[in-house]
């Protein structure tokens, strides 16, 4: 005789953020066609790696506002879990799309090393400058936000105003002296920058797909509560994996140290509470009695 056990932890952050959102996507849509415009007209390769990074947290931007709106659907028939796992495939869009830009600025990049070609110092200056004020201005935006998205996009937003301070600092130099090397290494540096960091998004992402245990501590941490418990013997067929990162799915099989079905009432109660801290999004489990065989393992013999 089997029973289950599910749990549902919901955290709704509200629709407050999506206005922030919107406003700076269009900000930083707009500005990466004017970088990407203003980087040929300069001959900057410096801008255009800059460009491929805004073009990034544009697409981030839009996969955020895209979560938000699907966040407040119900589950259903087809997604028994919601709509929150499609968020992966935002992610893996992005990441794709990042590593073909940065691999074109590379080999741009690296052809220039032998042309030899000083971009204009000046259109550069302009460019930059307004960079800085267009991602400082988003960045600020995002800076009251209170949803997990808001706060990793200004990270981002923030590492994209210094890149253009760099740049900056970079078309003064050139200005006064004619390193032709200085713009084609600054790219480099720049494509080399954002590709670690998106195959280490990558890298996550594909683990999330495969089902991968996203948080091996908390994990532990978790068997280790369950295990615990007085009335239990043991615990098997444990599976943690996560929807999209952030909310976390758990079951397992739970063997009891008693033959009375009396005894599942207080072990659940036990399990809700116990868990309650962990903020588990979905939780199922199956207590067993004593002298009950698991039908798991009869399968697999």
């Amino acid at each position: 005789m089997s029973e289950h056990h599910h749990g549902h932890h919901h955290h709704d952050h509200g629709d407050a953020s999506e206005g922030r959102l919107l406003m700076v996507f269009a900000l930083n849509a707009c500005f990466t066609v004017v970088e990407f415009v203003g980087g040929y007209l300069t001959q900057s390769t410096a801008i255009m790696a800059d460009a491929v990074h805004d073009l990034g947290d544009t697409l981030a931007i839009a996969s955020a506002l895209i979560l938000n709106r699907l966040g407040h659907r119900q589950s259903d028939a087809n997604f028994t879990y919601g709509y929150r796992r499609l968020s992966l495939f935002g992610a893996l869009f992005n990441a794709i799309v990042l590593v073909v830009g940065c691999l074109w600025i590379l080999s741009e990049a690296l052809q220039r090393f032998d042309q030899a070609i000083l971009p204009n110092a000046q259109g550069m200056l302009w460019l930059a400058m307004l960079g800085v004020v267009v991602n400082g201005a988003a960045a600020l935006r995002l800076r009251s936000g209170k949803t997990m998205n808001e706060r990793v996009l200004n990270w981002h937003l923030l590492e994209d105003m210094l890149g253009w301070v760099v740049v900056l600092v970079a078309a003064i130099v050139l200005h006064f002296v004619q390193w032709t090397w200085l713009d084609p290494a600054l790219s480099v540096a720049f494509s080399l920058f954002i590709l670690f960091n998106v195959l280490r998004s990558l890298k996550e992402t594909l683990r999330l797909f495969a089902q991968a245990t996203p948080d091996n501590e908390l994990s532990l941490q978790v068997k280790q509560a369950l295990s615990g418990i007085e009335q239990v013997q043991s615990l098997h067929h444990f599976h943690m994996w996560s929807l999209d990162g952030d909310k976390h799915v758990v079951s397992a099989h739970i063997k009891l140290n008693s033959s009375d079905t009396a005894s599942h009432i207080p072990v659940k109660r036990e399990i809700s509470a116990l868990l309650k801290p962990f903020n588990i999004h979905h939780t199922t489990f199956e207590l067993e009695l004593a002298d009950e065989h698991c039908r798991m393992h009869s399968k697999e013999s």
